[in-house]
């Protein structure tokens, strides 16, 4: 009778425990949980409700005061903050998906042969491919229209080069374009050999092409964008900056998350132009739980692989070619002015050492007397000695590790040794400005966010390519890395008080590791990939 009353008594005290516990949507425990707090707290377990993180701590302080239907036992994986990838082109991923991949080709053979399983596949009237590098190639040499005339005679051919600064067309394209020798190119190039263009158009010509490009239907945008996002999840990203969007596509964005279609939170960039500006400044910065419209993207110059980075000496391979602005100083100038009159952040694509001279001095000019504006130098790529103490001033370097470690192969000769002490200098931006922001510029380069991880502190590409890493100098450190990825990504977005960190009062957004990022063994890193993904607590890998 006393050992009934005793497990009565029992009963009645969990019963009034489980009564005090506060009700939440899931809890996750037994988990090692890397909040990348201020001082990088590590928890084994969090409550989550509508969305957000209410509790994080210990199994048993979670477990004292929560209680849910929706229990997930971590069994000892390894969660961080959902990843962000800082500078990323993700419509233009999603549209690639649709047409022809040329990523990883090794010649123009190789290239005819995968357009003609798309054509085979597709049969399509417009013939649009993206990814080729011809530095990859045994000849590294641009191609020319001849190979692909010899092929497709009567269907235009369009083929972006990896950076999207350089395209590849056949006489039919050209034709359609109007582009003849006689073509006038500003702030750019029309390859010219025997007295006719080869094909090759580099930077702001390309968009003669672009013009007769047939449009997307809706349909296959949206598809752009869905197929995308896929994509994002199943490699642990749950917030993408897209670098240069038109309000149509935003607005598509938009449409398809208040539908519940399409859940990734993206932070947009509008391209800069006139009309998008005027639109954007009388509409003022958008923000909803998954969209942020409070920025514009602009172009101060090319790419270095394909020689358009606007440099102020000549390119050591090529004497006499300094690469090109995109727009001429003052106009340069204009835009950020008007941005500056507004709430609005500027993002500006700067590569050369030149380019980022020019942009540094505008961001210095028009930012003048202001406060936290967070306006970001896109790329950061190579700068003077000088240049770099402009980021000490509240410019925001957002880099992409894995150029430096797919261009190192060859920006010694683009560069000459001493430019390049100056290039890929990640932990010197960092340095001065006090955190970079970090990314892909995917579909440059792969998707792959623990491609970035590798890049950023060991050095080396997925070939774990050189022994000792490449200018180790300006190697980040495994936690700047990752706080890169997180929370310092979250704060170039004015975002850091939502999400970046695993916080009591953010955005459960999360990924799941079965090792941990911080200790394992740096040669792989590139090959893990997330055991989960949740956005806003809920599992969409």
């Amino acid at each position: 009778m006393k050992r009934i009353t005793l497990l009565f008594a029992l009963f009645l005290l969990i019963s009034c425990n489980q009564k005090n516990k506060i009700s939440v949507d899931t809890i996750i425990t037994d988990a090692t949980i890397y909040t990348i707090n201020n001082t990088f707290d590590k928890a084994s377990a969090m409550a989550i409700n509508e969305g957000k993180i209410v509790a994080i701590g210990t199994n048993r302080e979670i477990a004292k005061n929560y209680k849910s239907k929706n229990t997930i036992e971590a069994k000892g994986k390894f969660i961080y903050p959902g990843l962000i990838d800082a500078h990323c082109h993700f419509y233009s991923y999603g549209l690639s998906l649709q047409e022809v991949d040329l990523r990883g080709t090794k010649s123009m053979k190789e290239i005819i042969a995968r357009i003609k399983t798309f054509q085979k596949e597709k049969n399509p009237e417009f013939i649009v491919g993206n990814g080729w590098d011809q530095n990859d190639w045994d000849v590294n040499q641009y191609p020319t229209k001849a190979d692909l005339d010899a092929e497709f005679p009567n269907i235009p051919v369009v083929l972006n080069r990896v950076d999207g600064h350089a395209i590849i067309v056949n006489s039919k394209a050209l034709k359609l374009a109007g582009i003849t020798k006689d073509t006038k190119a500003i702030g750019g190039q029309i390859e010219i050999a025997n007295g006719e263009p080869t094909g090759i158009l580099v930077d702001n010509p390309m968009e003669l092409v672009f013009k007769i490009i047939p449009k997307p239907t809706r349909k296959i945008q949206i598809a752009a964008l869905l197929d995308a996002e896929k994509v994002m999840f199943d490699y642990g990203l749950t917030t993408v900056n897209d670098a240069g969007l038109d309000p149509d596509i935003i607005h598509l964005m938009d449409s398809l998350q208040k539908a519940k279609l399409m859940k990734l939170n993206v932070y947009a960039m509008v391209t800069a132009n006139q009309k998008n500006i005027d639109l954007y400044q009388k509409k003022g910065i958008y923000k909803t739980d998954n969209l942020n419209v409070r920025s514009f993207k602009m172009y101060g110059d090319g790419a270095l692989g394909s020689r358009g980075a606007c440099m102020h000496k000549p390119y050591s391979d090529k004497p006499g070619q300094y690469g090109a602005l995109l727009a001429p100083v003052t106009e340069l100038k204009s835009v950020a002015r008007q941005i500056a009159t507004s709430n609005f952040q500027l993002n500006t694509h700067a590569i050369g050492d030149s380019a980022n001279t020019v942009i540094l001095k505008i961001y210095g000019e028009v930012l003048a007397g202001t406060k936290d504006r967070r306006w970001k130098i896109e790329h950061a790529q190579v700068l003077r000695e000088q240049d770099f103490d402009y980021f000490k001033f509240g410019i925001i370097p957002s880099v992409q590790p894995t150029h430096a470690t797919s261009d190192m192969y060859w920006a010694g000769e683009r560069l000459g040794k001493e430019r390049l002490k100056n290039a890929y200098a990640y932990k010197k931006l960092l340095q001065k400005a006090g955190m970079v922001a970090l990314g892909t510029d995917f579909p440059v380069e792969e998707v792959n966010p623990m491609l970035t991880f590798h890049a950023a502190f060991a050095r080396k590409d997925s070939k774990n390519y050189p022994n000792g890493g490449f200018q180790m100098e300006n190697a980040l450190t495994r936690a700047e890395t990752l706080r890169g990825m997180t929370i310092w990504a979250a704060y170039s977005n004015f975002e850091e008080k939502e999400k970046g960190s695993l916080e009591v009062g953010k955005w459960a957004d999360f990924v799941m590791y079965d090792q941990d990022l911080m200790k394992m063994e740096e040669n792989k890193i590139v090959k893990m990939k997330p055991a989960n993904t949740y956005l806003k607590g809920g599992k969409v890998k």
